[in-house]
């Protein structure tokens, strides 16, 4: 499966430890990304270890000269280092790349070679079809393969092709001796819009629903999975939408019961960003049906079908493109919030629902499009 390809090397160089100094994940393909870091974690790092083998780094919080420090610097307890480094965006700042970029070129040519050092770009999303990346991903996208990708293999975690998804579905039950029907697995990425985290997590409930009876059907997938996802997500976006806080709170609060409590918080602000972003799509594209829709959002970003009328009537909702630009923006904060372990999770979703669903206030001059988060 092609959409696979790329993490299933990296696994298989992980597994061999036949290594390169520096990779640089390139997308927000959470699925992937937690695939990848699972195989280091199995292979690379002893769990009674793992405090002193795995660090990681955020370049907005800490100086990259650091981190290239502790790189080459040898463990005088761990074996083996691996160092994850976020908010690569920051390499990039005006005026700041070329002495940074230096350095890691430097580190590359004379790495420690019982460290892994791994740059998350997960500010750019790369669609299953490459040509549909929308302009300001592509550019980040191509500076980071010109600079770190010179010397930093680089790993992209695109999304996934709807029909590698399906074959996955099936592959994956078989591992478990359950048979999934053909048109239960195309429901099951049409329903989810081919978010593999979403897919996965749904297929292991499908799995221990049908039990003893070891086949998946279309009814299952109908029955345990777009009824829930219809209660849960586009309840609470409509209700954000509708500036309704009570409902929307009631509704945040049936999405974490019925997930993983607060452990789901970055699986629900993921699916907020991409709604918002979907949203707003269409009021910059003027959707006004489903037959629009389908044709402003690409294979990998749209809409489950069930869903389609009331996105649309949700997007409707927001005054204007501003608007949505600025709810985008709070989740963006929210999940840097939520990535520094704070110690209640909830409560900062609870805030981020709160203020998304507020009456908006009035345009702040000087607001540009540039500003949004990519």
């Amino acid at each position: 499966m092609r959409s696979f390809a790329q993490t299933n090397r990296f696994v298989a160089d992980v597994q061999t430890r036949k290594l390169q100094p520096a990779y640089v994940f390139v997308g927000d393909e959470v699925f992937f990304r937690q695939r990848c870091r699972d195989a280091i974690l199995e292979h690379l790092v002893p769990p009674d270890l793992r405090d002193f083998s795995l660090s990681e780094f955020d370049l907005a919080e800490t100086e990259l000269a650091e981190i290239l420090d502790r790189a080459q610097t040898p463990s005088l307890v761990a074996p083996f280092q691996v160092i994850f480094v976020r908010g690569v965006r920051n390499l990039f700042a005006r005026g700041a790349n070329q002495e940074k970029l230096a350095a890691i070129e430097a580190y590359c040519k004379n790495p420690n070679p019982a460290a892994l050092l791994i740059f998350v770009a997960d500010h750019i999303s790369i669609p299953a079809n490459a040509r549909r990346m929308e302009l300001s991903d592509k550019e980040h996208y191509l500076r980071i393969r010109d600079t770190l990708g010179a010397y930093c293999t680089v790993v992209e975690l695109a999304r996934v092709e709807e029909g590698d998804a399906v074959c996955w579905i099936g592959e994956q039950a078989a591992t478990r001796g359950v048979k999934v029907d053909a048109d239960a697995a195309r429901e099951l990425v049409d329903a989810l819009g081919g978010n593999m985290m979403m897919i996965s997590g749904e297929l292991e409930k499908l799995m221990l629903y049908v039990a003893e009876r070891k086949q998946i059907t279309l009814g299952d997938v109908e029955t345990l999975v777009l009824a829930a996802k219809q209660r849960s997500l586009y309840e609470l976006t409509d209700a954000i939408s509708a500036k309704d806080r009570a409902r929307a709170l009631e509704m945040l609060d049936a999405v974490l019961t019925a997930g993983a409590g607060d452990e789901a918080a970055i699986g629900i602000l993921f699916m907020l960003a991409k709604t918002l972003r979907q949203m707003l799509i269409i009021v910059e594209r003027k959707v006004r049906d489903q037959r629009m829709l389908w044709a402003a959002l690409w294979p990998g970003f749209r809409v489950p079908p069930f869903a389609a009328e009331d996105i649309i009537r949700q997007a409707h909702r927001y005054k204007s493109k501003r608007e949505l630009m600025q709810a985008i923006r709070m989740v963006a904060k929210t999940d840097l919030a939520l990535r520094s372990n704070p110690p209640n999770k909830r409560w900062l979703l609870e805030k981020l629902v709160l203020d998304l669903a507020a009456e908006s206030k009035p345009e702040v001059p000087g607001w540009s499009q540039e500003e949004l988060p990519v």
